[in-house]
Formats: structure tokens, sequence, C-alpha cells
């Protein structure tokens, strides 16, 4: 009776890692990792003369003009974006930036946060010089959501649920870092998320 009761709770134990090993994967399984942790801007090189503000969770950029630059390069990826912008701010999240050290449109990707861009085809939502948005969403005086994908050659934003850009195309540039920019008004970011595709 005693080797029933002992298979019985080994079969326990058993279950349980199984259950544990479960959920710790259900955790993880999405894959994504935040690249701002609320309290430092570490993972981050800045340059340029913008003013970067980190607390509360947030990184918020409030004078142009710079970027935070990551350390790591991305090739094909997701990225999951929550950031707050003005009416007026100019800013935008640059993907496979050749230059860490010289951020701009012409080498790496725009994907831009501007309502009031002059030329508005290329404002909040889309690709500059890549990828046009039409009508162009307003992002201002709100927390928003941007969904980035870039897999090889091809581009898909999503911006608060509404697709802005379905299948930008562009072979320029295959990999690099990513920039935060801050240009002028108020940007703040409180989620980075991505994981490689």
């Amino acid at each position: 009776m005693k080797s029933v009761s002992q298979s019985i709770f080994a079969i326990i134990l058993c279950l349980q890692a199984s259950f544990l090993s479960n959920a710790a994967l259900a955790q993880n399984q999405d894959g994504f990792v935040d690249l701002i942790d609320g309290v430092s801007l570490s993972g981050w090189n800045i340059i340029g003369n913008a003013n970067w503000l980190i607390g509360k969770g947030i990184i918020e950029g409030n004078k142009p003009n710079g970027f935070l630059v990551s350390n790591a390069s991305y090739k094909n990826f997701i990225i999951k974006a929550e950031f707050w912008a003005e009416s007026n701010t100019n800013s935008g999240i640059f993907i496979r930036c050749q230059d860490p050290n010289k951020v701009s449109a012409a080498n790496a990707y725009e994907v831009n946060i501007w309502d009031t861009r002059p030329e508005q085809a290329y404002a909040t939502g889309a690709i500059v010089d890549v990828a046009k948005v039409d009508p162009v969403p307003k992002a201002g005086g709100r927390w928003n959501t941007m969904e980035i994908i870039a897999n090889g050659s091809h581009f898909k934003v999503i911006l608060n649920g509404v697709v802005t850009v379905a299948d930008g195309q562009d072979s320029k540039f295959a990999a690099g870092p990513i920039a935060l920019q801050s240009a002028g008004g108020i940007i703040k970011f409180k989620r980075l998320l991505i994981k490689p595709i």
C-alpha cells in the first residue's frame, strides 16, 4: 500500500510541475521584450539636444532636437508602442537606423508621429517617403497604441487599431537600431515592446 501512496504522490508532483511549467510558459509565450524599463535609460544612447526625462514608468522628450537610440540592432520584428503626444508634437519611431550617431528619415525608416506635418501624406501613421496615409489619423492630446511590423521589405503600421500602412514596401535598410525622436512638443512613451520574427 505504501508503494501505491508513493506512486500517487509522485504523479501529483509531476502534474504540479507540469502545471507550473505551462503557467510560466504562457506568461512568456508572446515573446515580447519591453525596451523601456520605466526607471532608467538603460539600453539607450542619447544623441542630439533633446531633453529626456524618466519617471513613473514613462520616458518623456520635451525639447528638440534629438533621439534615444537603442544599443541593440533589429532586423525583422513586431513593435507594440504606447505613446502620448500633443497636437503639435513632432516625433516618430525610427527603425533599422543605419547610423546610430546621426539618425534621419534618409538613413532609417521613420514611422511618423506628427499630426500637423506640412506634407500631410507622411503625417502620423505614415512611413516617411515609403508609405503615405490618407486620411491622417490624429494622435494629439491622448494616449495611443502603435504596432509596427517590419518583415524583410514589407511594413505594416496599425494606429489605435486602425491600419494606416497595409503593405509598405522598401528594401534600402535590412537591419539597425531603433530610435525615438523628440523634435518639438511633448512626446511620452510608456511601452515599447519588441519581438523578433
